[in-house]
C-alpha cells in the first residue's frame, strides 16, 4: 500500500488497570477537578460529585483525559476520544488478564 493510499487516522486502544490505594486522595482530586472545571453546568457538577464520591471508578474518568496521553504527539492531532472506567476483580496470575490476547486474535484476522 503506498502512502497515498494509507489513512492518516489511527485508532490508539489503551487498556489499564489502576489499584486504587487511596481512596479519599482519589476522591478528593477528582472533586477538585470538578469544582475547577468552569464550563460544567451546575446541574451537571452535582451529579458529578455525587457520582465520584459512590465510585472510584468514576473518580478515575474524571481524573484521567486521553488529550493527556497524546497532545504533545508531535505531528499529530486528537481528533476524538472516548473512555470508559469500571471496578473490575482483578487476578494478575488469570489468563482472563492477558492484555496482549485481544491483540493477537486482530494480528491473526488480518494475516488470513
Amino acid at each position: 500500500m503506498s502512502t497515498d493510499e494509507t489513512s492518516r487516522f489511527v485508532r490508539l486502544k489503551v487498556e489499564l488497570v489502576l489499584e486504587v490505594a487511596d481512596a479519599e486522595a482519589l476522591t478528593g482530586a477528582a472533586l477538585q477537578r470538578i469544582a475547577e472545571d468552569e464550563v460544567m453546568p451546575d446541574e451537571e457538577r452535582g451529579h458529578a460529585e455525587s457520582a465520584v464520591q459512590e465510585d472510584a471508578a468514576e473518580a478515575v474518568a474524571y481524573l484521567v483525559d486521553p488529550l493527556d496521553l497524546v497532545g504533545d504527539v508531535p505531528g499529530a492531532e486528537l481528533v476524538q476520544a472516548s473512555w470508559s472506567s469500571e471496578q473490575v476483580d482483578y487476578d494478575p496470575d488469570s489468563p482472563d488478564w492477558d492484555l496482549d490476547e485481544d491483540d493477537d486474535a486482530e494480528d491473526d484476522e488480518e494475516r488470513g
